[in-house]
């Protein structure tokens, strides 16, 4: 019975190939995005709270959100694979929201961990409102706008700066939370421009801008920046950690997801765009782990890979070699997609 409920579910998908290596390290990818949100209630739709008391519901509640890591690709494709389970999706983020005060960081158990950075459940939500599969837009809205202006994890100097300023924070990864702040930003905008809130419209949109701050046009990346306005120094691109989460300025160079236009405007040029780009790649495979003292899994990845800076294993910069097609170099794109793929499947695709 469990080979036949993973067989359905892995046929919403069907490829042709005659390279069976292919074919298994496709299937076995897409066993992964199935194994997270998990169901988080009884038979009788009873389940724990983040306010830790019992609820009831008429929908399935979820669990496992593992948001940072699952916002980018993961829930997307839930939208175009398993549209069935948006609706209690959505539901469970609103409950959460309406529980704990905040949509959810990274819930586990159905208790928040507040693991990593930025406000990840926004797009997710924004996504689900904005493709129909949420009745109750007002109240996902409620619980995007309120989550975003929390003065938490950042967001109280991200007010008062239009970034969030290394000297005000603690914790750090400054950069990391400007940028991903933004993102979730223009995911409001998005959604109060589709509500007709106007004001909360321009106010959101204005916010997801911020990652203009922290560029520096003269080095060429996002760089840390202090209160006063002058730059986080020494500076240096291959150290992780300090203002960077999980990565370092070459990889957060390409976290504007919401408006790359506005990032290739930066360098000035698409040619300067995507030479940047090129540099990822060419640049040494030097590794410094910097303020968090030691070898993290991501590190040794990227730097079995020898790639130079590209570490595909880790979400910062998983997206950066699409960003080609953006500026006028698909093939490029083309050709690093399948870098791994054998070479006979390869040619085919070419």
């Amino acid at each position: 019975q469990a080979d036949e409920a993973w067989e359905k579910q892995l046929s919403r998908v069907q490829i042709k190939t005659d390279d069976e290596d292919a074919r298994t390290i496709f299937y076995t990818a897409l066993y992964h995005t199935m194994t997270a949100p998990s169901v988080f209630c009884d038979v009788n739709g009873q389940y724990r709270g983040a306010d830790l008391q019992v609820h009831e519901g008429q929908f399935t509640n979820y669990t496992t959100f593992s948001l940072w890591d699952t916002y980018r690709a993961a829930h997307p494709l839930m939208t175009i694979l398993h549209p069935e389970m948006l609706a209690d999706i959505g539901e469970t983020f609103v409950n959460i929201y309406q529980q704990q005060g905040k949509l959810p960081v990274w819930h586990l158990m159905g208790n928040e961990t507040n693991c990593m950075i930025g406000n990840p459940g926004v797009p997710v939500l924004a996504d689900l409102v904005l493709k129909g599969f949420i009745a109750d837009k007002r109240g996902a809205y409620e619980a995007m706008k309120a989550s975003a202006m929390l003065d938490e994890r950042g967001m109280a100097s991200l007010k008062r700066n239009n970034y969030v300023a290394f000297d005000e924070d603690p914790e750090n990864e400054t950069v990391a939370k400007t940028l991903e702040y933004a993102l979730a930003d223009a995911c409001i905008a998005q959604v109060a421009k589709s509500l007709g809130e106007k004001k909360d419209y321009q106010y959101f949109l204005h916010r997801s801008q911020s990652y203009r701050n922290v560029f520096d046009k003269e080095s060429g990346f996002m760089r840390g920046r202090l209160k006063d306005g002058s730059w986080l120094a020494p500076f240096d691109p291959y150290e992780w950690g300090g203002p960077y989460c999980e990565g370092n300025a070459w990889h957060y160079n390409w976290s504007v997801f919401h408006d790359v236009q506005g990032l290739i405007n930066l360098y000035g040029s698409d040619e300067a765009f995507t030479a940047k780009i090129d540099s990822v790649f060419t640049v040494p495979n030097v590794i410094r782990p910097g303020t968090y003292g030691g070898m993290i899994h991501e590190m040794k990845e990227m730097e079995l890979a020898g790639m130079g800076q590209y570490a595909h294993g880790n979400q910062p910069i998983q997206h950066m070699i699409y960003l080609y097609s953006y500026a006028g170099q698909p093939w490029k794109t083309q050709y690093l997609s399948l870098i791994h793929i054998s070479e006979p499947t390869r040619r085919s695709y070419i």
